[in-house]
């Protein structure tokens, strides 16, 4: 499974690279952005899972962008963890009204800020934090690498249960090939879309083996959803 990528939108170089280093060190993927356009174009190319956005920008304010990711449906289950040297409660109250998830203060604290980006990516990317995903029958333990379906274990190969902690971490969500591809191969890694047929009918095949209907939609023209 590929890493949970986070999206730094801070014009400050040295403050953008310190966090950009402690982000990496944890294994997360990191995409930079300094200004506010550049951020909606680069969050529209990476689909991050995370979004750490300064409010004082060149341009458009980080009030704005966070405003405008919210409006999207893409952006509005992405976590916003909004910073800002601005510490006065109706500050706060602003960004957290406009659709942030977090604010925190400058200067704040590094190890700080990397515990809310962890608490945050736990309810965003449950599977790469090792957490137990579970979706009607299907429970997914991502430490043990298991996977049970109505108490039968179920036996899958690194791939498909990749692309089964994908789906079960967002169960309705419709992913198309390129987003499978890059979330479950990952996107350094070139893979034909139509590999992602071949493992989607692999996982389909390993969850039915004990019965039981087939979990995976199939949406015509999009992708892939489960459930």
């Amino acid at each position: 499974m590929a890493p949970p990528q986070v999206l730094i939108v801070e014009d400050e170089v040295s403050q953008r690279e310190i966090l950009a280093y402690n982000l990496e060190a944890e294994g997360y993927a990191v995409t930079r952005a300094e200004t506010g356009d550049e951020a909606l174009q680069l969050f529209r190319e990476c689909e991050p899972d995370l979004v750490v956005l300064d409010w004082m920008l060149p341009g458009v304010s980080g009030i704005e962008i966070c405003r405008q990711l919210k409006r999207t449906g893409e952006g509005q289950g992405v976590p916003v963890i909004m910073l800002s040297a601005r510490t006065e409660e109706h500050d706060r109250v602003r960004g957290l009204e406009t659709g942030a998830d977090d604010y925190v203060t400058k200067p704040y604290s590094v190890a700080e800020l990397m515990a809310r980006i962890r608490a945050h990516l736990r309810r965003s990317r449950p599977a790469s934090v090792g957490q137990t995903l579970t979706h009607e029958e299907i429970s997914l333990d991502p430490e043990s690498h298991r996977v049970r379906r109505a108490d039968q274990e179920i036996k899958l190969g690194p791939t498909e249960f990749r692309l089964l902690a994908t789906f079960m971490e967002k169960p309705g969500r419709v992913y198309s090939r390129e987003q499978l591809l890059d979330r479950v191969w990952g996107r350094d890694i070139y893979v034909d879309s139509r590999t992602v047929d071949v493992h989607v009918g692999r996982l389909r095949k390993a969850l039915g083996v004990h019965g039981g209907a087939d979990p995976i939609r199939t949406v015509r023209g999009a992708g892939y959803a489960l459930g």
